[in-house]
């Protein structure tokens, strides 16, 4: 799919394009120490870093999310290019790759934007404070510059909204992207959905009838701040997208077995998966 698209980790017609770069739960798939047939198991598929996806078109490089598998992930996917991020929230999982920013930063000779809300600035600037701290000459480090989200925003030839979900009782920020059609091709639109337990009214009206929607689903049974699979499914059957993806996914899931229990339209997702749209 990308070989078709792709030539030198650029795309050569304006399609959006997901890079699933990491598709586990916060613990990552194997887990430390677990001897269960999931972190046993020698399907690629079953191994999980943490949750990020790559958003890409012609115009650019948008990457939701730094994980602390961030070095790793861009290698397994050969990614060159990080033109903005956007933050969903600030756990662990989330940020704790933040750092390795700074080879793309080299790559491209030119800051990244970062966008995340009012809370997650802050706690950027409280976790890496010698990112904004002048030095002297080494001691590389990333050059960002800060930006509060705004509920609708343009990048990179995308239409963005972000808008609020509920992690247990922490808000924490959706993205829809969305492409306007073009003489050649239609409008486009996919949304990442990570860390979820409750989709409020206002949310779901904006998640309704895409063309591609990645959801979190942790483990089969409900869970204090995700999905569980038959409560993502039940969003998902609310929602229509035409396509679901399944992530944020822990040792709980071996892949194989649930593709077989999915519907047609759903499946989990898996580390270094392109979908072209």
């Amino acid at each position: 799919m990308v070989g078709e698209n792709v030539v030198g980790n650029r795309i050569v017609s304006n399609r959006m394009e997901i890079i699933v770069l990491g598709s586990g739960t916060s613990h990552g798939v194997p887990m430390i120490g677990c001897d269960c047939a999931v972190c046993k198991s020698s399907d690629p598929k079953n191994r999980r870093t943490r949750p990020s996806i790559v958003v890409r078109t012609e115009l650019g490089t948008l990457l939701v999310d730094t994980t602390p598998e961030l070095r790793l992930q861009s290698l397994a996917v050969d990614l060159r290019r990080v033109d903005a991020v956007l933050f969903t929230h600030t756990h662990a999982d989330h940020i704790f790759g933040l750092d390795d920013l700074r080879r793309f930063n080299d790559l491209s000779d030119a800051e990244i934007p970062v966008y995340g809300d009012v809370a997650t600035l802050k706690d950027i600037r409280r976790i890496y404070p010698y990112i904004f701290t002048e030095t002297g000459p080494g001691g590389g480090k990333p050059r960002l510059t800060l930006h509060t989200v705004q509920p609708h925003f343009d990048l990179f030839g995308l239409q963005i909204s972000s808008f609020y979900v509920m992690h247990g009782r922490l808000p924490v920020l959706a993205y829809r992207f969305d492409q306007p059609a073009t003489n050649a091709l239609p409008a486009r639109s996919a949304a990442y959905v990570t860390d979820v337990n409750l989709i409020p009214p206002e949310a779901m009206a904006q998640l309704l009838h895409l063309d591609l929607l990645l959801i979190d689903a942790v483990r089969y049974e409900p869970h204090v701040t995700h999905f569980g699979l038959y409560e993502a499914l039940a969003v998902i059957e609310v929602l229509q997208p035409k396509r679901a993806l399944l992530t944020h996914m822990s040792h709980h899931f071996d892949q194989a077995t649930l593709e077989s229990q999915t519907p047609g339209n759903v499946s989990p997702a898996f580390d270094g998966q392109i979908i072209t749209l």
